[in-house]
């Protein structure tokens, strides 16, 4: 069996056991016969949950290629950082091997992320890179803020391009993901174009990364959207119309060493923790880890 198609094997056993538990509390509307969603969120941010086993499970069967822009770093930077903080166990390259995940940190040609330069190329630059490299079996795009501006035929034609990869590439676990927060609330257009890409994704039993979510909670689970909270972590304490506070900032001062420092664009160093710990969760779920 070639290790594209073990993957899909173990992906189908994932969200296809229905008495397997999503991370996420989130349960489909109206889920594909069979299916559950396998959705990484702010519930999946205890990196100590994750069984060292599925750890090192998930370094020897995935091949992950993922495309970004700066925003979408905040993970990869998040990662490095954790090697320092953890240790090895948490190694990662593009290539992988030697006890180390195979991660390509912007592999494709003709699209920097979901976004950029349009709406599409991305699913061609994606077709492209894996009709090269057949051992590829995780694929994962991030955008940078154009979800914000986008319609619901936008996050459609998204949508549509990911269900087509799928059904070109059976044998790829392909990660949907949701925009980062740009301080609009819970009524502003983000927030609504994020929900309908929730909803597809637990209608139709998907692989969602939420990476809105992630940066929606502190590590303790207080919510900052219904606050206007933005990518930086800035939101507004007293409901005055300015963004006069950071959660992060806040969190990091009252839990020293319980941290690590690392870079993170547009936001601060926790954000890229959590988002780290959260994509180390999902790692080892696709590599076969029940979650338990």
């Amino acid at each position: 069996m070639t290790k594209r198609s073990s993957i899909a094997v173990i992906l189908a056993f994932t969200i296809s056991c229905m008495s397997l538990p999503s991370c996420s509390d989130d349960k489909p509307a109206s889920p594909a016969p069979g299916r559950i969603p396998l959705i990484a969120d702010h519930n999946c941010t205890s990196i100590s949950e994750v069984p060292e086993a599925w750890i090192n499970e998930a370094k020897e069967v995935l091949h992950i290629a993922y495309g970004h822009t700066s925003h979408g770093s905040q993970i990869v930077t998040g990662m490095e950082g954790l090697v320092g903080f953890l240790g090895s166990l948490y190694a990662f390259a593009g290539g992988g091997g030697n006890g180390v995940l195979d991660l390509r940190d912007r592999p494709f040609s003709g699209a920097s992320d979901l976004g950029n330069p349009d709406r599409s190329s991305w699913a061609a630059a994606t077709r492209n890179y894996l009709n090269g490299h057949s051992d590829v079996n995780v694929v994962i795009w991030s955008w940078c803020g154009q979800v914000s501006s986008a319609t619901e035929q936008d996050i459609q034609l998204y949508l549509d391009l990911m269900e087509g990869l799928e059904a070109e590439f059976p044998a790829v676990a392909f990660i949907y993901m949701t925009g980062h927060l740009d301080g609009t609330g819970e009524t502003g257009n983000l927030h609504i174009r994020n929900e309908q890409i929730r909803e597809y994704c637990r209608s139709n039993g998907k692989v969602l990364y939420d990476f809105a979510d992630i940066e929606s909670y502190d590590p303790d689970g207080t919510y900052y959207v219904d606050k206007r909270a933005n990518d930086n972590c800035q939101y507004d304490s007293d409901d005055n119309g300015t963004l006069d506070r950071n959660w992060a900032i806040d969190w990091q001062d009252a839990h020293p060493g319980e941290w690590f420092d690392c870079p993170s664009a547009h936001s601060q160093p926790l954000n890229a923790n959590l988002k780290t710990y959260a994509a180390w969760w999902m790692w080892a779920r696709l590599a076969g880890w029940d979650g338990r």
